[in-house]
Order: C-alpha cells, then structure tokens, then sequence
C-alpha cells in the first residue's frame, strides 16, 4: 500500500515521565506494532510524529484520560493531527486478562482504535478548564473548612466544652470562641492553632469565590450560567459548577444522554421476564452531580417565585422565564407526590436532580451564541 493511502493507527500509553507508543496498520490482519517508549518533551513527541509520518500519510492518536491531562491531546492537534482521548472505564477488557504492562496498553489501543471500539470524552477548551479548576479549588477550599472545623470541635469536645447555641460558626459562636480558656497552656495553643486553621481556610474560599466572580464575566459560557439561574436552586456557584464540568450542554443529543453522564439513571439489570432496577450508575462527572443534587433540595417547598428568582428573571428572555416556572411546578409537584408514595428522601431528591439537569438542558438551548 503506498504511503499517500496509508492510515496509521497510534496507542499511547501516557505516563509522567515516558510514553509507550504501538502502532496498527489499516488492515484487520495488520497485527499492532510496539514502536517503544519516548519521553514527555515537545521534541520528543516531533521526533515521534517525524518517524510515524514517514511510514503514513495520515496518522489517528488515542490515549486514555489521566492525570496528565489535555496537554499532549492539545500538542498534536495543533500540528494538524487526529488523536482522541478515550474514556478508560468504556475500553473493553477481557475478563480472564490479568496482566497489565505499559506495552501490552499501548497495543490493545491501537488495535481498539483501529477498529472503532474505543469512546472518546470532551476535551475543554483551555479556558473553559481554567474555570473547572477554579471551581474546583473552591470545593477543596469547602472541604479543608469543614475538615478544620470538624478538628476544633471534636477537641472541644474531648475536654467537656460544646456550644449549644442556635447555629454554629455565626457570630455569637465565634464570641464564644473568643472566650475560651483551655485547662492547661498546651491546650489552649492546640486550641489557637486549630481555629487560626478555621480562619485560613476560610479565607482561602473567600479569596477563590472573589476571583471566580471576577473571571466570570468575560467567560464565553457566562450567558449560559446567567440563564441557568432561571431555575430555582441553581445559584451562581451550581450554575458554575454545572457549566464548566459539562462543558456545552447542548451537545448532548437528549436530556437522557445528559443524566446518563452524570451517572443520574438506575442501574438495571434485567434478563427474560425479569426487570431489576438498583441505584443510580454514578457513572459520570461527580462535581456536576452533587451541584444537582444539592440544587434539588430547593422543589420540597410549593412552587414560588422568591424576590430573589424575580430579580434573575428580570434580564432573561421569557422563553427561558417560562421554561423556569414549568420546572418549578412540575418538580415541587413530583416532590411532594413521591415523598406521599414513602420514597426515601434521598432518593426522591436523586429524582429530581435527574428532571432538574433536563430542564438544564432545555434552557440551555435557549442560549443564543453560548459556543
């Protein structure tokens, strides 16, 4: 076969420090080819490309998702070059293999590649990254808070001292804490660090919700956040959240794609007359999904719009306005219906995160210019 008809399928099996390469010819009795380890470096990866395209004049890479990120995906395209990253839970594995080497992956991806079996995921622009870790620091600004707050009360409480006011960290708890005395000096210095720990963690989220704020604005999926605080229990953070987890909304075909991503579907294993459904897959983008659920919450009060809602309402077209109150009475209904049947209310919530991500996905159509 000449080299001008020629496609090379490319397995990379991506590490910090040293990639293994395979290659597969087009044909199904091309049997893959190890080409070996090549480092990280830009030149590296030239070298690379250089060598494979002289044997082909059209080259398709694929690697698997990882911590290493977009950045080698970004590099070859850049250069004109075809690659995917592949979903590693979707790539199929055979049931009895039990080993596992950085050769052996590299060859059964581009074998799969070849012949079409592996799924790629949506790669993010940089920007729209830049925002997902930003939203992401701000969750692990909340966790280390609440780990740090967890720590002071729990020794607070292993020397006899609760606070038994209304609410816990307002003002009048922190005027309790200003109070303290510990029984003994090297307490009463566990006691300072573990709350100078509260206070910088809680200076932290303050620092990464301000800089998010400002960022926002001149982020090209900005009206699509702006509209998606249409619907009740999606504020600016679960909106944000939403956004730059999923990316462009509408470029899943049906809102059932959409809760089939954030893993929102039952499980179900069904055979002959028999149909057994579980819990949900949880098969899909967490950070999105625990957005959802928490904005669910929200529809176990009867529908209404709050001062707050009105004012969000105020810039938005009525197309997305009216998508907003359909939500709201169709959830708030399903709510209290399921929560009559018994549900528990975890589940009915899970439900309604499910219905609540479709009309996400309604209002998100809505957008005009959102790419």
């Amino acid at each position: 076969m000449s080299k001008s008809t020629t496609i090379l399928y490319v397995g990379l099996d991506v590490h910090k420090d040293s990639i293994a390469v395979a290659t597969c010819g087009p044909e199904r009795g091309d049997e893959p080819v190890f080409v070996g380890p090549i480092g990280t470096r830009e030149c590296d990866i030239d070298k690379m490309v250089r060598r494979l395209q002289s044997r082909a004049s059209r080259l398709v890479f694929a690697y698997e998702a990882g911590p290493c990120g977009y950045v080698l995906y970004r590099k070859l395209t850049a250069m004109g070059l075809e690659c995917l990253v592949v979903a590693p839970s979707l790539i199929p594995r055979k049931a009895g293999d039990r080993v596992k080497t950085d050769r052996r992956d590299a060859v059964q991806l581009a074998r799969l590649l070849r012949s079409g079996d592996l799924t790629s995921v949506y790669v993010p622009k940089v920007e729209d990254e830049a925002i997902r870790d930003l939203s992401r620091a701000r969750e692990d600004a909340i966790i280390d808070l609440k780990g740090a707050r967890l720590r002071l009360k729990s020794f607070l409480l292993r020397l006899g001292i609760s606070y038994v006011g209304r609410a816990n960290w307002n003002d009048a708890h922190r005027r309790f804490l200003s109070r303290m005395v510990c029984p003994t000096p090297a307490q009463q210095v566990v006691f300072q660090e573990y709350l100078r720990a509260v206070d910088d963690h809680a200076a932290r989220l303050k620092r990464i919700e301000e800089h998010l704020a400002e960022f926002l604005p001149g982020w090209r999926m900005n009206p699509v956040v702006e509209a998606l605080q249409a619907l009740r229990g999606v504020q600016q953070i679960t909106a944000v959240t939403t956004v730059a987890e999923l990316g462009d909304i509408t470029r899943f075909d049906s809102p059932r794609q959409l809760a089939d991503f954030l893993g929102l579907t039952p499980s179900e294993y069904s055979t002959g007359e028999s149909r057994r459904q579980g819990g949900i897959t949880k098969a899909g983008n967490a950070h999105a999904r625990r957005a959802l659920v928490e904005g669910a919450w929200a529809y176990r009060h009867p529908a209404k719009v709050s001062p707050h809602i009105h004012k969000r309402l105020e810039k938005l077209p009525k197309p997305i306005q009216d998508i907003s109150w359909k939500a709201q009475v169709r959830l708030c209904k399903r709510f209290r219906r399921l929560t009559a049947r018994g549900k528990n209310p975890n589940v009915v919530v899970t439900a309604i995160a499910r219905e609540l991500a479709a009309f996400m996905w309604a209002i998100a159509r809505e957008v005009p210019g959102k790419a």
